[in-house]
């Protein structure tokens, strides 16, 4: 959720200090408008081969390297000197923050059976009402708050902020993300057992059940 929160938070506040960096940067509202949409060009192109690079180097390296590159690029937002490397940077924005959604969508699959894998996933999603409810007047108040911080505009000010933690989560997950459960020691033996036994027979099910058993 944490995750998920800056996630949404990131690539959403360009809108929020639209006035801010159009008048920075001399952007006409088609220019504005590109740099809005060039981030899903980007997310798009990027998210399948992702996911596979997930499924391949385990949730705990790939979900942390989503992090860590997108809050190096949304830092990298906030000292953008032109248009161009605003465009630039915000496809390389989608490029980073690609295959984060689905990819711990499937992560938690390996982790919830299937009793408890919607209840996990509406939770995970509550991120997004919650960015929008108190995210954006934060991005708000850190433009205003922020303008001449470090000599630094306020719009500048926000992104930098806003970027710092995704660095931050994607070093905690690589320390203390857990791929698997069969590899949780941080669970009792019988809860491992019965975690790994009860994925294990729904996985058998779901091959049985699609008939390529």
């Amino acid at each position: 959720m944490a995750l998920y929160f800056v996630n949404y938070l990131d690539r959403t506040n360009l809108g929020i200090a639209k006035a801010e960096v159009s008048a920075d940067l001399q952007l006409s509202a088609t220019m504005f408008g590109l740099a809005s949409g060039i981030f899903f060009i980007g997310y798009v192109l990027v998210e399948v081969p992702s996911n596979l690079a997930l499924v391949r180097f385990g949730a705990r390296r790939w979900l942390a390297r989503i992090a860590v590159s997108w809050g190096v690029v949304a830092v990298a937002l906030g000292f953008a000197p032109n248009a161009t490397t605003l465009l630039v940077l915000r496809f390389l924005l989608g490029v980073a923050e690609a295959g984060l959604f689905p990819g711990v969508v499937f992560y938690l699959s390996q982790w919830f059976p299937a009793a408890y894998r919607a209840r996990v996933v509406g939770v995970f999603m509550l991120a997004i009402p919650i960015a929008s409810a108190i995210g954006t007047p934060l991005a708000a108040w850190l433009i205003q708050t922020g303008h001449g911080v470090f000599g630094l505009a306020g719009w500048r000010f926000m992104m930098i902020c806003v970027g710092l933690p995704a660095v931050l989560l994607g070093i905690v997950c690589w320390f203390y993300l857990t791929d698997r459960p069969a590899d949780a020691h941080w669970l009792t033996d019988p809860q491992r057992r019965w975690l790994t036994d009860t994925l294990a027979a729904e996985q058998i099910e779901r091959i049985v059940g699609s008939g390529l058993g």
